[in-house]
């Protein structure tokens, strides 16, 4: 008989769920999880997302519902989304303190206190009607200095209103410096910024768009400021120096895609590390288990693993709830 060693055996440590368990490397708690949620103005119940099985657009009662949910469920936080009735050139509503997203801010924090982190999107796109991050010039191009300057105000509203964590998503130049700049000047220095540093410009945000009813004027698109899908070297690069501006966190999106530079960050940042599962990414995975292709929950539960093993400390996912559930939470 030929002996076990010096051959290791791995399949060993795998005979049972209670090994598997006490030898897991990576591990997806409740903890982890964070709810991106929709608050909608202009409608009288919750309205669902054709493309995106089982979220929908809140009104704010619904979305302290849901947050309440959230709280029972052990889930730590939310993001929140707003989808306003006017929308204008320059993204008023966005910095409006009567703002959709700053109202229900007001409405969570009664609600829930501090029993959730309240994180707010920070953008322009879901509040201008042309569908871009930032203020257009002349040629249709983001302009990004007078970009960055609204980006400060809404940064300054959605602090007012009770966010803990403002979240730019704009991929301006200089963006996380002049908001962390409008912050401190008037004295919400304790309000955290999640830099969405890698974001690229991916064809899986369509069903988020359906979510805020964002067209982009002309059938055009983001590429001008959003990253290159092609570029590893660039993300990095990105993500360095909202850190040197002043971010508290980083964040890497889409997910599932970008596993490479969400592995390379973990090794290169000491600051927390987060990873948005995104919408296409949760859209696909519904749709196959709609039509009875794979188990749903398995794969995403399988795929929040994969983000964890690359290094998130936490994960942005529509699966969010439901995993909870999952999990026991």
């Amino acid at each position: 008989m030929t002996p076990d060693f010096p051959v290791r055996r791995l399949r060993r440590l795998r005979r049972t769920p209670a090994l598997r368990r006490l030898v897991a490397e990576a591990r997806i708690g409740v903890d982890d999880l964070i709810a991106p949620l929709f608050v909608r103005e202009g409608i009288e119940g919750p309205v669902p997302i054709p493309s995106m099985l089982g979220q929908s657009q809140h009104t704010i009662d619904s979305l302290v519902i849901e947050a309440k949910r959230l709280v029972s469920l052990g889930v730590p936080g939310l993001i929140l989304f707003g989808v306003p009735t006017q929308k204008d050139a320059t993204g008023t509503e966005a910095y409006s303190r009567d703002g959709i997203v700053q109202r229900a801010l007001r409405a969570l924090r009664t609600a829930v206190g501090d029993q959730l982190v309240l994180m707010a999107d920070l953008c322009l796109d879901e509040y201008t009607d042309h569908g871009h991050c930032g203020v257009l010039g002349p040629g249709g191009e983001v302009l990004n200095d007078q970009t960055i300057e609204l980006y400060g105000r809404i940064a300054l509203a959605q602090a007012e209103a009770g966010a803990d964590i403002v979240a730019p998503s704009g991929m301006m130049d200089g963006q996380v410096a002049a908001i962390r700049g409008a912050l401190d000047g008037d004295g919400h220095h304790q309000v955290a910024i999640l830099a969405y540093a890698s974001k690229y410009a991916s064809a899986l945000y369509g069903p988020f768009r359906d979510a805020v009813d964002v067209t982009i004027a002309g059938g055009g698109d983001r590429r001008a400021y959003q990253q290159d899908p092609h570029n590893r070297r660039e993300a990095l690069l990105e993500i360095t120096q909202d850190l040197a501006e002043g971010a508290d966190m980083i964040m890497v999106k889409p997910a599932m895609t970008s596993l490479d530079v969400l592995s390379e960050a973990r090794r290169i940042v000491d600051v927390p590390l987060a990873a948005y599962h995104v919408s296409g990414e949760y859209a696909m995975v519904q749709a196959a288990a709609a039509a009875g292709w794979i188990d749903g929950p398995s794969v995403a539960l399988e795929q929040l693993v994969a983000l964890k093993r690359a290094g998130a400390d936490f994960i942005l996912t529509y699966f969010a709830a439901a995993v909870a559930e999952q999990l026991g939470g």
